[in-house]
């Protein structure tokens, strides 16, 4: 477990450990208010349907939960970072705890874990229109190599392959 401050925020504790079994509703509940800030308002009535009645969201942690790191404040899950091999699958930070450097520690975390796997080339997709991702990813030295059509969505959407080469 991991206690760090945050920066510009030296009163807020943040744990950092591996997600347990009991954080799953949490972890759901965290995953919601990320899809309904940012991917909701983008998709059609029938993506939106679909993804909901498919509780994709609801399979994906049951499936990986194990697999996740998660950022807490105060016993509350509030952000959640999950990699497999060279690819972040996942970086999600809460909406009312956006901005305080949670995603930012996150983020160092899987880098940190993946470079002492031997990895040397991180990797993650976003969205053309995620421009709050594609402004964070980038100011982390990500940099985009390729764009092609997002299948996951059923939707217009463009994914944005980016990745960075470890220092």
């Amino acid at each position: 477990m991991q206690h760090n401050s945050l920066p510009g925020h030296s009163s807020l504790e943040l744990e950092i450990r591996r997600a347990r079994v009991e954080d799953c509703v949490a972890l759901r509940a965290l995953l919601i208010d990320t899809y309904r800030g940012t991917w909701l308002p983008q998709l059609s009535i029938e993506a939106a349907e679909a993804f909901e009645r498919e509780d994709r969201l609801g399979q994906y942690v049951n499936e990986a939960w194990e697999q996740f790191w998660i950022a807490a404040r105060d016993q509350q899950v509030c952000g959640v970072v999950h990699w497999r091999d060279d690819f972040i699958e996942a970086l999600h930070v809460s909406r009312t705890h956006q901005g305080m450097g949670i995603g930012s520690t996150l983020l160092e975390l899987a880098e940190q874990q993946m470079a002492a796997a031997g990895v040397s080339l991180f990797r993650l997709e976003t969205d053309t229109f995620n421009t709050q991702s594609l402004a964070f990813y980038r100011k982390h030295g990500y940099q985009e190599i390729d764009r092609y059509p997002d299948t996951e969505w059923n939707s217009d959407f463009t994914t944005v392959l980016m990745h960075k080469l470890r220092r």
